[in-house]
């Protein structure tokens, strides 16, 4: 017979952070256009952070399951990566050194877990999305189309990037479940 598996459980204590702590859509209730892309967006940057939170350098780069390169660390530098792209390259048309150069995989398989490794990619994440917040911010209109020919407008980016960070989010809840048996919020 089979190992069995353990009968999986839902409730608030397998939670990540207990509701009344979590930092995801707090505050007052937005209403918009504009606020809600911008706190659904929040919101998702956030759950990448949690669900990377209290890991060794190690667990960060430990990959899913043979022959995938996937880690937490490699979605950490994919999207920053996606976050250059889409506001520096697609709206602001400018033409800044890619983070990590190569193939659209070296984010992933360069994924070193190590203190220096980890270090770098969460400063050029942050430094991604403090910038595409600044975008954001200055950019008055949301139907502002990038600078580039046929460009799209800010507000298919935003839809985009919400989109972008919930799909790689249901990759980091498996990874996360994998290293250390965490499920989901």
């Amino acid at each position: 017979m089979a190992d069995r598996q353990p009968e999986r459980t839902f409730g608030w204590e397998d939670m990540w952070v207990p509701p009344a702590d979590d930092p995801r859509e707090a505050g007052e209730a937005v209403f918009g256009e504009r606020a809600t892309l911008v706190r659904y967006l929040r919101d998702r940057r956030l759950t990448l952070e949690l669900k990377c939170q209290d890991l060794t350098p190690e667990q960060l780069a430990l990959r899913s399951v043979p022959p995938s390169d996937l880690s937490l660390l490699g979605l950490v530098r994919h999207l920053a990566e996606v976050e250059q792209y889409w506001f520096r390259v697609v709206m602001l048309d400018e033409r800044p050194e890619r983070h990590y150069r190569g193939s659209a995989a070296v984010a992933f398989h360069e994924a070193v877990g190590d203190d220096e490794h980890v270090d770098d990619a969460w400063r050029r994440w942050r430094d991604e999305v403090a910038y595409a917040e600044l975008v954001v911010l200055t950019t008055p209109d949301l139907g502002t189309r990038g600078r580039g020919p046929e460009q799209p407008e800010l507000r298919e980016v935003l839809v985009h990037m919400i989109e972008e960070y919930a799909r790689h989010l249901g990759h980091a809840d498996l990874l996360r479940e994998r290293i250390d048996g965490r499920i989901g919020q």
